[in-house]
């Protein structure tokens, strides 16, 4: 996912002259093409993120489009007072692709697992964020953002993530995408959690449950219209995400359901890391397993909701 977004940064900027790619202390080799043919549009720096924050900023109120590229946590803990002031404020075209969105760097440890990056990017005015599933969602969505208006936040998986998105199913920032169709329970996922959602769907239809699949690419603004309509019609909804469920997917949709007057009799849950800081060390598909957001226990708590729901009088209105 993150070579295709940034050869797809390479070859957007052969065609376009405004764009200008930045990146904070990358590999060797990275994007070398773009520094050989488009030196002057080009620039590789060392760990200072705050500073190229500024200059991303900079450069865009004089009419360039900039692509930043490094860790997901750096974009967003570590320059947040940038991003808010220089970026959001301003409302300026600044692209921040943000590698090892969730567990991605487990490896690592907490200091470098983004577990709150979407909590912090929604609570900046402006900004766009997006997380694609996969290389192929992601291929339809760099375009979009040449002219899009004002700064994104772009989620990066680990890379190799397999394809699960369909380019039959139109991809346009701020609208969510049904995968699949059900009127027993809504799951709602973004970025490689679609690949869950999916799974548990067609788990749970083996046994008679008939789910949808509601895929929110764009966490902000989230696809309010789509939510409701397909949350209406369901018993339960559920929020799978590679992230805390506060003030992430999780937490969007439960204020747009509360707000809504979502009926009481249907039931919600949100499938995500709870209020701590992941401990231990290991591979993102054993962090993610440890916290519970894998397929089976999507399915476990979508038995366990319709249950609850059927216990209530009636279905729900």
């Amino acid at each position: 996912m993150r070579k295709r977004s940034l050869d797809m940064v390479y070859e957007l900027a052969r065609k376009d002259e405004r764009i200008v790619f930045i990146g904070s202390d990358l590999g060797v080799g990275t994007l070398d093409n773009f520094r050989k043919e488009i030196p002057d549009r080009f620039f590789m720096e060392g760990v200072s993120e705050q500073n190229i924050v500024g200059m991303a900023a900079g450069m865009a109120l004089e009419g360039r489009i900039v692509y930043v590229n490094t860790i997901a946590t750096f974009l967003t803990r570590r320059c947040f007072e940038q991003v808010v002031l220089d970026l959001g404020l301003h409302n300026v075209n600044v692209r921040l692709i943000a590698n090892g969105g969730g567990v991605v760097y487990a490896p690592l440890g907490p200091t470098h697992l983004a577990i709150d990056d979407l909590a912090i990017m929604r609570a900046v005015p402006n900004m766009t964020i997006v997380a694609p599933s996969d290389a192929e969602e992601m291929s339809r969505l760099m375009p979009q953002t040449v002219d899009h208006a004002g700064p994104i936040y772009i989620r990066l998986g680990k890379g190799g993530d397999p394809v699960v998105s369909s380019p039959d199913k139109p991809f346009r920032i701020g609208k969510a995408i049904p995968m699949t169709s059900g009127d027993d329970v809504l799951l709602v996922t973004t970025g490689i959690t679609l690949k869950i959602g999916l799974e548990a769907a067609e788990a749970l239809k083996q046994s008679g449950i008939a789910a949808t699949v509601l895929h929110m690419h764009t966490v902000k603004p989230l696809d309010t219209d789509a939510l409701l309509t397909h949350a209406s019609r369901a018993h339960a909804v559920v929020t799978i995400e590679e992230h805390t469920i506060l003030g992430g997917l999780g937490g969007a949709v439960a204020e747009i359901l509360a707000e809504a007057g979502f009926n009481s009799g249907r039931r919600f849950r949100r499938i995500g890391l709870r209020d701590l800081f992941p401990h231990g060390y290991g591979s993102q598909a054993s962090m993610m397993q440890h916290y519970g957001i894998t397929t089976e226990n999507t399915i476990a708590t979508v038995n366990e909701l319709l249950q609850s729901a059927a216990a209530l009088s009636g279905p729900p209105r």
